[in-house]
C-alpha cells in the first residue's frame, strides 16, 4: 500500500540513441530547461537555453561519463537541442 504521502514522479524519455536515454523528470518543473541523461548505469544532466544565447548548453553534472562520451552526448544534445526545449515546454506548460 502506497503512503498518502508518496509522490509519484514520471520520467519521459524524449529520446534513446546509441544506449543514451535522454529523459526528463516531471519533478523538475521549477527548473530551467534540462534534460538528464543514463547509459549504462551513468548519469548526467545538462542545462538546455534557447539556441540562440552563446555557450547555452552545458552540464550541471557529468557523473563518471569518459569524455568521449560526454562529446557524443554534447552532440547529440546540439542535433535535438530544439525538440528537447519543445518537449520541456509541451510537458511542462500543459
Amino acid at each position: 500500500m502506497r503512503s498518502k504521502y508518496a509522490k509519484i514522479v514520471t520520467m519521459p524519455t524524449v529520446l534513446e540513441i546509441e544506449g543514451f536515454r535522454f529523459f526528463f523528470y516531471s519533478a523538475d518543473r521549477n527548473e530551467p530547461p534540462h534534460i538528464h541523461i543514463r547509459k549504462a548505469g551513468q548519469k548526467a544532466k545538462f542545462w538546455l537555453t534557447p539556441p540562440e544565447v552563446p555557450f547555452r548548453i552545458h552540464p550541471a553534472y557529468e557523473g563518471k561519463f569518459k569524455p568521449a562520451e560526454i562529446r557524443r552526448i554534447l552532440e547529440i544534445i546540439e542535433e535535438n537541442q530544439t525538440a528537447f526545449l519543445e518537449q520541456w515546454n509541451e510537458h511542462f506548460n500543459s
